[in-house]
Order: structure tokens, then C-alpha cells, then sequence
């Protein structure tokens, strides 16, 4: 359900704004709405220090998971930002010297094959009148009768190629049979690798240090936290409107109904003296919404957020939902075995992950739905318990068939349509929206009479006496006829309303929709049945069959354990975000509570 939120509209000086907004802060209850964003240059400075901070964290986090082998010891005395500076200025050191590094390894790659040199020699040649001139050619293309022909000397031999130079007077006299020339590397390999191993030490040394800051990443975390604490409170200061030429302050908040007491106590008592007034928050000012359920419906809200929060004056789907996402869930993985299993890995997160209880939780409520709805056809690992297990007959008859579990998804489906439409029913009367509740109700009566006169048609009997067959149809179109469509001349009511008879065609579609829970979940049974078969098979094997058909059943159901949740996750999600939410009437749209608190709070 919807938490009851009341609104605040604050007068104040503008003087004390700055002070109200920290005890406001430090009150952590009343969501400020923000009438504009601000943008100056404080408040990028802040975003940009956030940024600065989680980019540090990262990289520290980074070099602890790609180099555990380097075992520094720990940084001390640093300030949070002596340590983001530190982290930042080694890693643009780090980054230089990536680049550098690049460049010299190219310089070496084309150095590497001239073999060593002095370059004091090539300059003491140019000194002397005498040019040389570098070549590689092929080996193949080398002539031997060179050496007799020029003042020449072979450098290297290397990949193929040979490397020689050819000494040459005034250009103008000179020739030679190649004419392309090499370019010559200013400096031997050698001195290159000089360059480059020093700036591998000097990397190392800089890796060495910045593995010494990652134990202190929880000193970037804080200030991060501090600086959007600051953020959050400066952005509420910018967004206040300012009234009597910036003397006057006039803020709003909203603050759930059940803290008014708390709220109140400082606004009345608190450092600056405030004007202000309240009442009940309705729909119209877009108060911000906070969701409140019990224990099991609170572990399908993340659920629910992965679409839109309900408006203030909505129904909160969640309690309504849960129930049937956890079924539908269970009807798409289709298997006892593998629900066993997500108890019990569920009930283990819980219980090792105190960070992820919730989700834990979840998934253990999960693997329940997944025990109960595969037991009407009783599958356990891709085998039927009535295969498996001694049982009379008459026990073996109570397992569904898959055109019975055929028949069960559309019938659930059916029902969670008709209670969809009663849910908004009962909302809209509670609205006094008399016409559309009453509409709702005779869709659900014409539901209930289509699907029973169908099923009777197909078992040979009536499965509703004759008058109350008459007085679901009959009732359920006066209804949708006469309510579906008002008019002020009540007589052309019908003449309307026989257009939304075209509303059974959606109807029909939801209905369709519900087959995917067959689907999956006998598709989930076949692939279980498949790996059960081929583990058999492998038994045969002479000395290792055995060992072989254990470890092949265990990875083979948990491939299809995991192919078969991501399905059974995924198309839940869309019964429940299409089909129940189309037929309930959400339209979704709020905004999230979100109190001004301080970094303390926040944690």
C-alpha cells in the first residue's frame, strides 16, 4: 500500500535557509520538492568530485582484482583527498607511460632487426663527406656481387630480409642498382629497451603504490557520501523560490502523515523561526510516493520497480501481484526438483549475504511457488512421481496430464483477469466512480459465464444452474451496456455501450497470453527428460559410466535449472506488467520518496 504523506509549504528568511535545510537534513523525513534544478557552478564542482571519487574507486578496486599477487604495504595519514589526488596522479602517470611505452616498443620493433650500432659512427661518416645509404632488401634480391661493386657493409640478417648500407660521396655520383632506401633507426635496440625498462620499473612502482591505496577506498566512499550529502542539501537551497526581492524563502516538503509529530516538533522548536501550514497531500500536488507492505509482499517490490511506481491515488498492485508472480513463476519453471533447490540456495543467500537478504528471500518464496504448481503434474528432475514412486492408482490419477495443466493455465489466467477487474471494481467504487466499478463487475460476470458455459460444453453437463447462468449474462450486459459508456439521455446508454463489446477481443488475447505457463513449463520438463535420457545412456560407458552420468546430470539440470528461471522470470514479469496491470486500469507515473538526509542517515 501507499504511505499517506502530508505536505508542508514553509516561509522562512532567507538567511536561514541554509541552517533550516541542515536540520531538515539531519531530520531525514521530509522529501523538498525542487522547483529548479541547480546548476551553477557549485554544484558541478560537487557532481564532478563524485565522479572523481567513484572513478578512484574503481581503479583501486581494479588493481586489487587484476594483481593480487602484489602485496604493498598499506598506505597511512592520508586525508580522503590526499589519497584521490594521489590515486589520480599516478594513474595520468601511469597512462603517460602507457603511451610512452607504445611509442618506444614500435621504435624498437624497427630498430631490433640493424642489429647494434653506434650512432656517433653515422654522424662521424656525414662529418667526413660521406653518405650512407640504408637498405633492406629480401634475401632472394641480395646480390654477394655487390660486396666487390661498392664501399658497403652488411648490417643484419634477420626474418629473411638482409640490412646493409652502402656508403656513398657527392650524391650526384651516386648509384645503386635498389632505389628505394631504408629509413635507419636513430638509436640501436638496444638503447630503446634501456628506455623501456626503466619505464616498466617506474610502472611497477606506481602499481606498487596504488595497491597501497586500495585498502583505503573506504576513505573515497565517505567523501563521496559527504559531498552528495552536500549536493542533496545545496540543490534543496538553489530549488527553494525566493519571494520579496530575496529576502523570503518559501519551501515544500512532504513528510509522511505518520512522522507529522516529529516533523512538526522542529519546525515549531528548531533553530529558525518558520511560518508554515500542512495538510493532507492529494494527488493533484505529485506528492512522492513510498511503498508499505507486509514481510512477503515487500520481496516482490523489486519486482514491481523494474516497471513504474503507481501514482499517489493508486492502488499499490504489489500485495495483489505477488501471489500469483510466485505461481506463475513455479507453473513456468515446471519442476519440484529444481524449486527444492532455489529453497534451499535462497534460504543460503539469506543467511551468508546479509547485504542481499531481500533478494535471498525472494528467490526462496521463488523455489515455494516452484514446488506447488509442478506437483499438479508431479514432475521431479524431467521424471513424473508416478513413475517413480509406488502409489495405488488412485492416487496416480490426481496428477494432472499436459492437456489438463493445459486447461489449469488458461483457467488461472482467467481468474486473474476476473480478480484484476473486481480490484479496480472495488477501487473505483471506493472512488465513487459508480459507472466504471460497475462496468468492471459485469465484464467479470460475462468472464465467469463464457468460461463456464464453455467447460460445461466440453464435459457434456451444466456447470451452472439455469438461473444463475441467466443472471450472470443477462446481469453482466446490462452492465457493460448501460454503464461502459455514460450519456446524459440514459436510453442512448446501450446504443454506446454496444461498442465496448469489442473489449472482448482483448479479453480473449489476455486469456491466450496465459498459455506461455504451459509452454514453459513443459518445455522445461522435456529438456530436464532429455538430459535424464542421455545421462542413461552414458552409463554404458565401461569403468567411468557412472562417474560420467553423475557429473553430466548435475551440470546438465543446472543448465536447464538456469535456462529455464530466466523464462520463468522474464514472462511473469510480462503477465504481470501487460495482462493484470492493462485489466486493473494502472496508469504508474510516481515519483519516488526521496527525504533530504545527511551521510550518516544515508548509511
Amino acid at each position: 500500500m501507499i504511505t499517506k504523506m502530508t505536505k508542508y509549504s514553509m516561509i522562512l528568511l532567507s538567511g536561514d535557509l541554509e541552517r533550516f535545510l541542515a536540520g531538515v537534513q539531519e531530520l531525514g523525513m521530509v522529501d523538498i520538492t525542487r522547483s529548479v534544478t541547480g546548476t551553477d557552478g557549485t554544484s558541478k564542482e560537487m557532481t564532478s568530485l563524485i565522479e572523481r571519487c567513484r572513478a578512484a574507486e574503481s581503479i583501486l578496486a581494479a588493481v586489487a582484482k587484476e594483481h593480487p599477487e602484489i602485496t604493498a604495504a598499506p598506505a597511512s595519514g592520508l586525508s580522503a583527498e590526499q589519497l584521490l589526488k594521489a590515486v589520480e596522479d599516478n594513474t595520468a602517470r601511469r597512462n603517460a607511460i602507457a603511451s610512452e611505452m607504445e611509442t618506444l616498443e614500435k621504435e624498437y620493433r624497427n630498430a631490433l632487426p640493424w642489429g647494434e650500432f653506434a650512432p656517433e659512427d653515422v654522424t662521424r661518416l656525414r662529418a667526413a663527406g660521406l653518405t650512407p645509404h640504408f637498405y633492406c632488401v629480401g634475401n632472394k634480391q641480395y646480390s654477394p656481387a655487390w660486396e666487390q661493386q661498392y664501399p658497403m657493409s652488411v648490417l643484419a640478417r634477420s626474418a629473411g630480409n638482409t640490412y646493409f648500407v652502402v656508403i656513398g660521396g657527392e650524391e650526384a655520383e651516386y648509384t645503386f642498382p635498389v632505389s628505394d632506401e631504408a629509413a635507419f633507426p636513430a638509436r640501436p635496440a638496444s638503447q630503446v629497451m634501456k628506455d623501456i625498462s626503466a619505464l616498466k620499473a617506474e610502472d611497477g612502482k606506481l602499481l606498487e603504490e596504488t595497491a597501497g591505496y586500495a585498502p583505503l577506498s573506504g576513505l573515497l566512499q565517505e567523501l563521496s557520501g559527504q559531498t552528495f550529502a552536500r549536493l542533496d542539501l545545496h540543490l534543496a537551497e538553489t530549488s527553494s523560490l525566493l519571494e520579496g526581492e530575496g529576502a523570503i524563502s518559501v519551501v515544500e516538503g512532504f513528510a509522511p502523515t505518520a512522522d507529522d509529530a516529529r516533523v512538526q516538533e522542529y519546525l515549531n522548536n528548531g533553530p529558525c523561526t518558520v511560518y508554515w501550514q500542512s495538510e493532507a497531500a492529494k494527488g493533484s500536488d505529485n506528492p512522492p510516493v513510498k511503498l508499505r507492505n507486509n514481510w512477503f509482499a515487500r520481496l516482490f517490490e523489486p519486482v514491481g520497480s523494474l516497471y513504474e511506481l503507481p501514482n499517489y491515488d493508486e492502488l499499490d498492485l504489489t500485495p495483489y501481484f505477488a501471489p500469483f508472480y510466485m505461481l506463475f513463476f513455479g507453473f513456468c519453471l515446471g519442476d519440484m526438483g529444481y524449486g527444492l533447490i532455489l529453497v534451499i540456495a535462497g534460504i543460503a543467500a539469506a543467511l551468508a549475504l546479509p547485504r542481499f537478504k531481500v533478494y535471498g528471500k525472494l528467490i526462496a518464496w521463488l523455489g515455494v511457488g516452484s514446488l506447488i504448481m509442478p506437483l499438479f503434474s508431479g514432475t521431479f528432475f524431467g521424471m513424473k512421481l508416478a513413475d517413480i514412486l509406488p502409489m495405488p492408482d488412485n492416487i496416480k490419477a490426481l496428477f494432472f496430464s499436459d492437456l489438463k495443466m493445459f486447461w489449469f493455465a488458461i483457467i488461472f489466467g482467467l481468474f486473474q483477469i476476473v480478480f484484476a477487474r473486481m480490484l479496480k471494481a472495488i477501487f473505483a467504487f471506493s472512488k465513487r466512480r459508480w459507472d466504471e466499478a460497475l462496468t468492471e463487475v459485469g465484464w467479470s460476470l460475462l468472464i465467469v459465464w463464457a468460461a463456464c458455459a464453455y467447460a460445461g460444453s466440453q464435459m457434456g453437463t451444466k456447470l451452472l444452474p439455469h438461473i444463475v447462468s441467466q443472471i450472470l449474462v443477462f446481469g453482466g450486459l446490462i452492465l457493460v451496456l448501460f454503464c461502459s459508456k455514460p450519456a446524459k439521455f440514459f436510453l442512448l446508454r446501450p446504443l454506446k455501450g454496444i461498442v465496448s463489446l469489442y473489449d472482448i477481443t482483448s479479453i480473449f488475447g489476455d486469456m491466450l497470453s496465459y498459455i506461455r505457463l504451459f509452454g514453459l513449463g513443459t518445455t522445461g520438463g522435456i529438456l530436464a527428460l532429455v538430459i535424464n535420457s542421455i545421462a542413461m545412456t552414458l552409463s554404458g560407458i565401461p569403468y567411468v559410466g557412472w562417474p560420467v552420468t553423475v557429473i553430466f546430470l548435475i551440470f546438465g539440470h543446472l543448465a536447464v535449472m538456469g535456462l529455464s528461471c530466466l523464462g520463468a522470470f522474464v514472462h511473469p514479469v510480462r503477465l504481470t506488467f501487460v495482462e493484470f496491470y492493462k485489466n486493473v486500469g494502472f496508469e504508474g507515473g510516481g515519483r519516488a520518496y526521496r527525504p533530504l538526509k545527511s551521510y550518516s542517515n544515508n548509511k
